[in-house]
């Protein structure tokens, strides 16, 4: 890859980040601090979620193709409509 093209790419990434582009994503996305863990029960379809100080946090695997996520604060969680595990 030539010099150009690498200059080409920088400066559109500073452009597009800078300008605000990175919030087309979903912060969950690339936000560290967003480690709360929604979670839907196979069984009964509740929508639960999981924070790290919870006995199960670790096991649960988050599966997006099952409309399971992550979310940021229990505020933002509980406002989507999920609620906290029990343990």
């Amino acid at each position: 890859m030539s010099k150009f093209s690498l200059l080409v790419i920088a400066s559109s990434t500073a452009v597009f980040l800078g300008s605000g582009g990175y919030t087309l994503l979903p912060r969950e996305l690339y936000d560290p601090a967003c480690d709360i863990k929604g979670n839907i029960s196979i069984g009964s379809g509740a929508k639960i979620y999981h924070v790290k100080s919870q006995e199960y946090y670790d096991a649960t695997v988050i599966r997006y193709e099952y409309g399971e996520r992550w979310f940021c604060s229990e505020a933002d969680a509980r406002a989507a409509g999920w609620r906290r595990a029990g343990r």
